[in-house]
C-alpha cells in the first residue's frame, strides 16, 4: 500500500504563488513517475505536470513557464512550485505516481484556491 504525505495547498491571491510537497512510501516496484494532477469541482482530473525518475518533464499546456516541477529520489519527494496563480488554477491538487510496474497511485489530495 502506497502512503502519500501532500502539503502545501491553501488561498492565495491572483498573481500569488505556492508551492506543494508530497512524499510517497510504500511502493513495492520504486517510483518511476511522480507529479500531479488536478480536478476542478464539476470537472475531470487532468495531469498539470509529471516528472520521471530521470528528470524528464512534462506540463500541462496550461501551467508551462507558471508552474516548475522537482523530485528528490532518494526521498521519493516532488514538488510543484506555482507562479503567477490564476483563478482557473482553483481545484484539488492530487499527488501521483507511477511504479516501475503495476498501476499508479493518487494521494488524497490538496485544494489550492485562487482568489481575486
Amino acid at each position: 500500500q502506497v502512503h502519500f504525505v501532500e502539503s502545501g495547498g491553501g488561498s492565495v491571491q491572483v498573481g500569488g504563488s505556492l508551492t506543494l510537497s508530497c512524499t510517497a512510501s510504500g511502493s513495492r516496484f520504486g517510483i518511476h513517475t511522480m507529479g500531479w494532477y488536478r480536478q476542478a469541482p464539476g470537472k475531470q482530473r487532468h495531469m498539470v505536470a509529471t516528472i520521471s525518475h530521470y528528470a524528464r518533464t512534462n506540463y500541462a499546456d496550461s501551467v508551462e513557464g507558471r508552474f516548475f516541477i522537482s523530485r528528490d529520489n532518494a526521498k521519493n519527494e516532488v514538488s510543484l512550485e506555482m507562479n503567477s496563480l490564476k483563478p482557473e488554477d482553483t481545484a484539488v491538487y492530487y499527488c501521483y505516481i507511477e511504479p516501475f510496474q503495476g498501476s499508479p497511485y493518487w494521494g488524497q489530495g490538496t485544494q489550492v484556491t485562487v482568489s481575486s
